[in-house]
């Protein structure tokens, strides 16, 4: 058994769930103390099952949650040295360093961190391995490079950042400085780049998809389901932000 699920998912707080039969990752916190219990418990998990907290960036949808859920609970968090000496990172008791393109095992999981063009101070995202089946993770990223493709060029199962509809950001409330992070190089994946990944055809092995991080206020799922299935044809589903998306095997 290899599976992932998620607890939430979008601008309001992500985590995501890695587990074998003998090994849970959470990555990323984004949530508070009792709502993380709780959407673990959605997902049929108590906190002690979590072995690792590892953690993409310091942006607070992604890691608000992470050193209070460490500390309460001790568990050991993985993350890289940048994201480390973030504020809301530098009260973690147990931390052990991820350096990008250098594999590391937590149990039963295979995990490389590759780096990631995210407005952050040292963002990683992770391909995750076991018995020969690999999961890719992609929640950040203001565009693909061919780094990127090649790390994932293995995955059954991404988990892929479908942020937002150009048209819609560029009419959307938001002051423009925020449009344009959003939309800049280094901001968050549009549904047109998210799609060109996923139809460029470098991803032979590609079985499922999780559309992930859609934006409320500048996507609608509707249209993201639209555009994949045009181009995909194997398992797709969206994660919101209530209640992500359930267990998915790998």
């Amino acid at each position: 058994m290899f599976q992932c699920a998620s607890l939430g998912s979008g601008s309001k707080g992500n985590a995501t769930l890695v587990r074998t039969p003998d090994t849970c990752l959470l990555v990323d916190c984004g949530f508070g103390l009792k709502e993380t219990q709780s959407r673990l418990q959605a997902k049929g998990l108590s906190i002690d099952a979590v072995d690792a907290i590892l953690v993409t960036h310091e942006h607070g949808d992604h890691s608000s949650g992470v050193a209070r859920l460490a500390r309460r609970f001790d568990i050991p968090v993985w993350l890289s040295r940048g994201t480390a000496l973030h504020r809301s990172c530098v009260d973690i008791d147990s931390t052990f360093p991820l350096v990008a393109e250098s594999t590391v095992r937590i149990g039963s999981i295979e995990i490389l961190p590759f780096t990631v063009p995210h407005d952050a101070r040292e963002p990683l995202q992770f391909r995750f391995t076991h018995q020969q089946r690999h999961l890719g993770l992609v929640t950040d990223t203001g565009h693909f490079t061919q780094h990127m493709l090649d790390v994932l060029a293995p995955v059954s199962t991404l988990l892929l950042e479908f942020n937002h509809c150009p048209e819609r950001l560029a009419q959307s409330r938001y002051p423009p400085s925020l449009r344009q992070r959003i939309a800049g190089m280094h901001g968050h994946l549009s549904n047109q780049q998210a799609l060109s990944v996923v139809a460029a055809g470098g991803l032979d092995s590609l079985e499922s998809l999780v559309a992930l991080h859609l934006s409320e206020e500048n996507n609608h799922p509707d249209q993201v389901e639209q555009m994949v299935t045009e181009v995909f044809s194997g398992h797709f589903q969206i994660a919101n932000q209530s209640d992500g998306f359930d267990w998915l095997t790998i």
